[in-house]
Parts: C-alpha cells; structure tokens; sequence
C-alpha cells in the first residue's frame, strides 16, 4: 500500500453523518475507521508499506510507477521460491485471520 494512501469502506463524513447524523464528528470517524497504510500494515491487511516521494506519489509519476513495479517483482521472485502448497497454505492463513480481533 503506498505510504500515503488510506483505504476504508466509507468516508469518514459519511460514517460521521450515519453514526451521529451530522458530518461534525469526521475527525473521531476517521480515527475510529483507521484507514491509514501503517493502520493496515498493523492490523495485517496489507503486505507493506511502499514509500513515496516527497510531496506523494503524484510529484513523480513514471518514478512511483518504477517503485511500484520494483516492489511487485520483488515480492513475486520470493513467492515463486516457495513451494506451490505452502504458499497456497500461507494465502489461506492469512485471509482467514482477516477480520479476526484479539485483545
């Protein structure tokens, strides 16, 4: 997930509007949503974090796009080192722990 990317099934004005019927409580939504890439890379979402350039990925297009295809290849040359199974086994335990919250 890029460094600066945030990702949630709802914006946080409309959570806000849903839960207290007014868009004033955006701020406590958005912190209650935790949509930010380190909030999905802690609750195990996402595999990582890419980073961005300075002032987002935007500022550089064709570099951000290089970094992205880098972080992909890279990720796929250790996937395709493991076994078929095991990786299959790893995708399984790792969706199924989605969702799942311990204290």
């Amino acid at each position: 997930m890029l460094e600066n990317s945030w990702y949630s099934v709802i914006s946080p004005e409309n959570c806000s509007a849903i839960l207290w019927r007014t868009w004033d409580y955006k701020e406590q939504a958005a912190e209650a949503l935790k949509p930010t890439a380190q909030d999905m890379l802690n609750f195990k979402l996402v595999d990582g974090i890419i980073p961005e350039p300075l002032g987002g990925a935007h500022t550089d297009i064709t570099a951000m796009a290089q970094t992205i295809k880098d972080t992909i290849l890279q990720q796929l040359a250790g996937l395709s080192s493991l076994d078929p199974q095991a990786r299959i086994s790893q995708r399984i335990d790792k969706f199924s722990a989605m969702g799942v919250f311990r204290e």
